[in-house]
């Protein structure tokens, strides 16, 4: 009889850690997701968004793909820019800004055929505000040039956070 107490609150204790398992299990799950419900990236758009409400540039695939390689290398320019100016290197960072941020045509030609005048617009403000870079660059004057790169890249967050494709 001692033995089928035993088994029988043996029983219950593996309920009840199961019981307490799954309570942890589910705990778990939601810790993370109520930390990142607080979290906003550049977009503005929080774990709990379902939607990405951002204006779609409708692209075809071509144009898609031009546009993506060129926002890449883009990045991969603007960090070269800043390791440049890291090393008191203002002529070449300047002219990295002028020949990789500033005025271009391919980058014209896609703003062009997204039939979207704010994308263009934008687009066109963040060309001029990179040939603004690259002569503020000109002066040698790290932290003028600093400010200016901060206003160039704003363009590129403001753009980020209201277009996608």
């Amino acid at each position: 009889m001692h033995n089928g107490t035993q088994n029988c609150a043996y029983t219950a204790l593996q309920s009840g850690d199961m019981v307490m398992r799954n309570f942890l299990l589910l705990a778990l799950f939601f810790i993370p997701a109520t930390g990142m419900a607080e979290e906003q990236g550049i977009t503005g758009l929080t774990a709990h968004d379902i939607v990405d409400n951002r204006t779609t540039l409708n692209l075809s695939e071509r144009m898609k793909h031009r546009l993506l390689s060129n926002m890449r290398e883009q990045l991969v320019a603007t960090r070269t820019i800043i390791g440049l100016l890291a090393q008191d290197n203002f002529a070449r960072a300047s002219n990295t800004t002028r020949t990789k941020l500033g005025k271009n045509e391919e980058l014209k030609k896609i703003y062009d055929s997204a039939n979207n005048e704010e994308l263009n617009k934008m687009g066109m403000a963040a060309m001029t505000s990179a040939e603004d870079l690259a002569k503020t660059m000109e002066t040698n004057d790290m932290k003028k040039s600093l400010q200016a790169l901060r206003k160039t890249m704003g363009y590129c967050v403001q753009c980020h956070k209201k277009f996608r494709q």
